[in-house]
């Protein structure tokens, strides 16, 4: 064996130490967040069904206004990773408080917008009479939580970039216990209802946004990092992330569309396109773990001049991408007979879904490279062109979507479409990513 050979051998087991380390505790956190609202959900349905119907509007629109704020986690950990790549972990822990102050900042703003507004919001959502008073209750409680959880999302950026995910998977844990507990006790035990649970779960929220706040604020009183608020600092925070907030708010216009198609397709078909809907979110979690282990390397290699480094682990992990991805779509197919009788025993939903999950099994290993190249290039703080890149899929996307109940296509049509979608995308991060473009090192992009 030559030496180059036993070289780049090694370098691919430093790479694989480096993944795993970080993507394990990385998908066991984000396995956790779900968790919170199967919790709520579970204790709120056992009140009855205006209750359940309640809370189901109010935590959509909860779930949607804090993952339009994804960014705060994402521009974090990206410019954090590049300032302890460059040898600066003072400066990068500036840079992490720069994040969280514009997380509070932000949060206030919402909850002045969502507590006077929340009757009309809940209205615009389509609540029935009967469901409208619990969403309203619950919606205005959980609000006072959004600040904490935007904290929380630009506090786990910080630890991603200091290449830490083992203490976010701790705070997700002992959160999802505390909010278990205390949603249980307030709901059942103080005879709260629907007010409980969602006391609880702001409770839960404030108790990991402190957990968060006295790690960094130690770490940021080790390196000497001032934890003053920094106008400059908050600004290019905010620039940084309204690339990522397009990119997020384009993805998820994606998603809504194709809802909207399958309700147009009928019952069975909207009712078998939330089955595959969830379980491709659940898929994308675990992809995701391996997307946020390659914002953290590639930050880290890109801030230390190391431009090599930072293409060998591109590489390495768009390997680890593929790889995943053929495996989550076989699992998906072989497992078929095992999970869907857990979703659904009626034949016409059937019927609707096992056409749809081919084409999801079979879009998995595109899946699984997309979602690499997506925290590649996040992690080089290629924020811009992610935006148009999503911009350009959107596009692609719809008239295609919306073509489907038009030429008389199913349910397997429509997800067809959205491997198509996927395909688009995989296209222009690949050319992104080829190009080498992204790679811009230093301690700031």
């Amino acid at each position: 064996m030559t030496q180059a050979s036993e070289t780049r051998r090694a370098a691919r087991r430093r790479h694989d130490r480096e993944i795993v380390a970080l993507a394990l505790p990385a998908f066991g956190a984000l396995v956790a967040e779900p968790l919170f609202v199967m919790v709520d959900s579970a204790v709120v349905g056992h009140l009855g069904t205006p209750q359940l119907a309640g809370f189901s509007v109010a935590a959509a629109l909860l779930t949607t206004a804090v993952s339009v704020f994804v960014f705060l986690a994402y521009a974090t950990t990206a410019a954090v990773a590049r300032r302890v790549g460059a040898g600066d972990v003072q400066a990068a822990i500036r840079q992490g408080m720069d994040g969280i102050w514009l997380a509070l900042f932000l949060g206030a703003g919402v909850v002045a917008f969502v507590l006077p507004t929340a009757p009309g919001l809940i209205d615009l959502l389509g609540a029935s009479p009967t469901a409208a008073p619990y969403a309203t209750t619950y919606l205005r409680i959980s609000a006072l939580g959004i600040p904490a959880m935007l904290v929380v999302l630009a506090a786990t950026g910080v630890l991603r970039g200091l290449q830490d995910t083992r203490t976010p998977l701790y705070v997700a844990v002992g959160g999802f216990t505390v909010n278990g507990a205390l949603n249980i006790g307030l709901v059942y035990g103080a005879g709260l209802g629907v007010a409980g649970s969602a006391w609880g779960t702001v409770t839960a929220q404030w108790g990991m946004a402190a957990v968060y706040l006295v790690v960094v604020v130690r770490g940021a009183r080790r390196h000497g990092a001032s934890l003053r608020p920094d106008a400059a600092g908050i600004r290019a925070c905010a620039q940084a992330g309204v690339p990522l907030l397009v990119r997020t708010l384009s993805l998820r216009a994606i998603l809504v569309i194709a809802t909207a198609v399958a309700a147009r397709l009928g019952d069975a078909d909207v009712a078998a396109h939330q089955i595959v809907l969830s379980l491709w979110m659940l898929v994308a979690l675990s992809l995701d773990a391996i997307a946020i282990a390659g914002q953290a390397i590639i930050g880290r290699y890109l801030g230390a001049g190391d431009a090599e480094g930072a293409k060998d682990a591109c590489r390495r992990m768009v390997q680890w991408g593929l790889v995943a991805g053929v495996v989550l779509g076989t699992l998906l197919i072989a497992a078929r007979p095992l999970f869907v009788p857990l979703f659904t025993t009626d034949a016409s939903v059937v019927d609707a879904l096992l056409p749809a999950l081919v084409a999801v099994a079979v879009g998995q290993p595109a899946f699984g490279v997309v979602c690499v190249l997506d925290g590649v290039l996040m992690g080089a703080g290629d924020g811009t062109y992610l935006a148009w890149a999503m911009l350009v899929t959107l596009a692609v996307f719809t008239p295609v979507a919306l073509l489907v109940p038009v030429l008389g296509g199913g349910l397997g049509a429509l997800w067809w479409a959205m491997s198509l979608m996927m395909a688009v995308r995989l296209v222009t991060l690949w050319i992104r990513a080829r190009s080498g473009r992204w790679i811009v090192t230093g301690a700031v992009r």
